[in-house]
């Protein structure tokens, strides 16, 4: 399934029905009067938040969602069929956004929250409701209410508990990789990811679910490169965690670009709790480690974690430390299977 957090779509509620004008004619009855029966109400259009989505693929096949109109009122008082809703499924974390892209009107962060987002026209009312002391034979009947016309954006920022960052090629993907089921794309050659990737991660009897985005560039809250595009998903983070290349000439400098497209950004992402990480460290000795760790303490001011995401090494370490800066409410714990166990029943 393809990875798509960004899709236009274009609702319209359901119309009422038209109110009816008729009169009963039956045999022996010789003051019938009106019984014209009102107009059903129109179909509205809701927004629901479904599990099991990760994506808005969805509505890249389907922009258009039109629900039905009520049908008319009809005689002997008969009042017509309301219009059927239309729910439009989105992932958890899903922002709905009017059609200048500013305006916010829902945000889906919980499981099973419905929104409407366009609601549908009442129906008409018959003759029979124009009936007076003074009045009694109307003919006159309300037409239905015109449904509504709207034209949103949905834009998906993932929920996830630990958001990756970091240049292009600083092991955010091998990290994942190595810490969880997911499989992103991993080479010997230089590339960077081109879409999120999500893995749930489990250390000490907990698991939280960590982002991998696009590798950030320099220039990148001016749209250069692809980060700038998927900065968004790690806004619901609880931290964040910042790999820098081991390898690298320019520690300093590479993480230095990071701090700077976070704080160019805005979105508070420059406040967020936030680990640093040094990565690669397969590929270097103990005086090459020392050497390197220093350069980065000093531009990060603050600690710095060892780590290799290929041998693993210092790996359960910044989990730890990960899951020290998120707060209980977030983690989900494992299930043992002696519980399991105990708690089954034929």
């Amino acid at each position: 399934m393809k990875f798509l957090d960004l899709a236009k779509v274009y609702i319209r509620s359901g119309g009422g029905g038209a109110g009816c004008v008729s009169f009963r004619r039956e045999k022996f009855i010789e003051f019938g009067g009106p019984d014209g029966g009102d107009g059903g109400n129109g179909g509205s259009v809701w927004a629901e938040a479904v599990d099991g989505l990760n994506t808005l693929i969805d509505f890249r096949y389907q922009q258009h969602f039109f629900a039905r109109s009520g049908t008319p009122g009809m005689g002997r008082q008969r009042t017509g069929a309301s219009g059927e809703d239309i729910v439009l499924r989105v992932p958890v974390g899903t922002e709905i956004l009017d059609e200048d892209m500013e305006t916010l009107i829902a945000d889906m962060t919980t499981l099973g929250q419905r929104v409407l987002l366009a609601k549908g026209g009442n129906g008409g009312w018959g003759n029979l409701n124009f009936k007076t002391s003074t009045n009694r034979a109307p003919r006159r009947a309300n037409p239905g209410q015109e449904g509504i016309e709207r034209t949103l954006w949905l834009r998906l920022k993932l929920i996830a508990d630990v958001g990756l960052l970091g240049l292009p090629n600083a092991g955010k993907s091998t990290f994942l990789a190595a810490c969880s089921n997911a499989r992103p794309k991993i080479a010997d050659y230089p590339f960077t990811t081109l879409v999120p990737n999500l893995g749930v991660v489990g250390v000490d009897e907990v698991e939280f679910v960590v982002a991998d985005i696009p590798g950030l560039i320099g220039g990148a809250h001016d749209g250069k490169g692809l980060g700038d595009l998927f900065l968004g998903h790690v806004e619901r983070c609880a931290v964040l965690l910042h790999l820098v290349d081991g390898t690298s000439a320019t520690i300093a400098e590479d993480y230095q670009t990071i701090l700077t497209e976070l704080e160019l950004y805005g979105g508070d992402l420059a406040a967020k709790p936030r680990l640093t990480a040094l990565n690669k460290i397969d590929a270097l000795d103990e005086e090459e480690r020392a050497v390197a760790r220093a350069k980065l303490q000093e531009a990060a001011d603050g600690p710095v974690l060892m780590m290799s995401g290929v041998t693993r090494e210092g790996l359960t370490e910044v989990l730890r430390a990960l899951r020290g800066k998120i707060d209980d409410d977030r983690l989900r714990h494992k299930v043992r299977a002696e519980d399991d166990e105990a708690s089954w029943q034929p």
